[in-house]
């Protein structure tokens, strides 16, 4: 996810295990009472009683030692504060969209599989891919990713906020390696414990996990097979994904719109939108009028958005519109569609691989370390432009955007 490629937002694992304000812990260190070789052998009851062999528990967990370090990470701020469009950007990137059309080809057998499976729009399931780990790029990258089990032990023992959760995904994380589904050197993710190509969180991996190319064991590392097909089910089982429904689509309000009626909750089908007025940008009409959908215009001055179920099972995914809208647009640039029509306000449009590219040269050779010149966005680069910004008087956002661009050919 992060290895000179473009960061995801606070992730649906570490939205829905910090709780939102357990993200924003101030614990720095451990609040438990025992210390953590106490907490370890009164906790192996709890693993036994679960099922899990005491083999199983001591091979894993004699010699571990927490990963304190995951307290610091948990209570962190964004780096940088990004406006919408500028998360849009990054997470549908000209990068993104090239390399997931490139992917569509490459694992054509498996999407159609998995699309008659699971009836989940093999391009929905390409842009989580894509956004979730970069298409699998960065899953066993250790300069961002570190061993779930110690930075979980740690969660458990130590973090007071959510520990029964902590607690949980530990003993999930025991239980797949009871099976034999995983290894504990090969279980490394983000602080929170997420893993693989689609970012599973342990009791994902137990409960919604598929072995989909029937190896014997469940796995969202290695071959993507496990990982998209149960990123297909999730969003089939617990986010209700209606096949034949788009997740919806840009639309056009007419001057003098009731603005009331955006209010992004009230379902209405297509055609009670298009009788008040509500089309298309491109004019064409709306292919199921009987859908239903809701209106909402996330920013005044910006794009308005008809926005169907199917967009609320990828928000089951991760909680958060943004994100939503990113998979969702991602999905339809790899399927052919183009930007959206209306402008954020501010905004820039999205810079092309080349550009990006160039970016990164003039920076490095400026003095500012890009960790490579891709084309992606990631941390080191975000670093870079934010360092140059700063250098030159610019608002420093960290956006490696056109602005940072038409900057650096001045000479800085």
């Amino acid at each position: 996810m992060r290895h000179r490629a473009e960061t995801t937002p606070v992730s649906r694992r570490e939205i829905l295990a910090g709780g939102g304000a357990a993200v924003l812990s101030l614990a720095v260190t451990p609040a438990a009472a025992a210390s953590f070789e106490q907490w370890r052998a009164s906790f192996k009851a709890r693993a036994l009683r679960r099922g899990i062999s005491e083999a199983t528990y001591d091979r894993v967990m004699n010699r571990l030692e927490p990963d304190t370090g995951v307290y610091a990470l948990q209570r962190a701020q964004p780096e940088f504060q990004e406006a919408l469009w500028q998360y849009i950007n990054r997470r549908v990137s000209d990068w993104r969209i090239i390399t997931g059309k490139q992917r569509a080809v490459e694992q054509k057998a498996l999407l159609d599989r998995i699309e008659r499976d699971y009836r989940v729009d093999r391009y929905i399931v390409l842009a989580l891919w894509g956004v979730e780990s970069s298409y699998g790029d960065v899953i066993d990258n250790r300069k961002y990713m570190r061993p779930v089990m110690p930075a979980l032990a740690a969660l458990a023992w130590g973090e007071p906020r959510r520990r029964a959760y902590w607690e949980q995904e530990l003993l999930n994380a025991l239980v797949i390696i009871d099976r034999g589904w995983g290894d504990p050197k090969e279980m490394i993710g983000s602080w929170a414990g997420a893993m693989g190509h689609t970012q599973w969180m342990p009791e994902v991996w137990l409960n919604m996990g598929v072995d989909f190319d029937q190896d014997g064991r469940i796995s969202p590392f290695g071959k993507p097979d496990d990982a998209l097909a149960g990123a297909s089910r999730y969003l089939l089982v617990r986010g209700k994904y209606s096949q034949g429904e788009t997740w919806g689509c840009e639309a056009r309000l007419p001057a003098g719109f009731n603005t009331k009626l955006a209010d992004g909750r009230t379902y209405r089908p297509y055609a009670k939108w298009a009788a008040l007025g509500v089309t298309r940008p491109d004019g064409a009409a709306f292919a199921h009028p009987s859908h239903q959908v809701r209106l909402k215009v996330p920013e005044p001055g910006g794009p308005a958005f008809l926005i169907g179920r199917n967009f609320q099972s990828i928000y089951s995914y991760n909680p958060a519109f943004s994100y939503s809208l990113a998979i969702c647009h991602l999905a339809d640039r790899i399927r052919g569609a183009g930007p959206f029509v209306q402008p954020f306000p501010g905004s820039e449009r999205l810079p092309t691989l080349a550009e990006v590219q160039e970016i990164q040269r003039r920076l490095t050779a400026a003095g500012f370390d890009t960790d490579g010149t891709d084309g992606r966005v990631g941390r080191d680069t975000q670093r870079a432009v934010a360092a140059f910004q700063r250098k030159t008087g610019m608002e420093v956002d960290g956006y490696a955007g056109l602005a940072v661009l038409a900057r650096l050919r001045q000479g800085g």
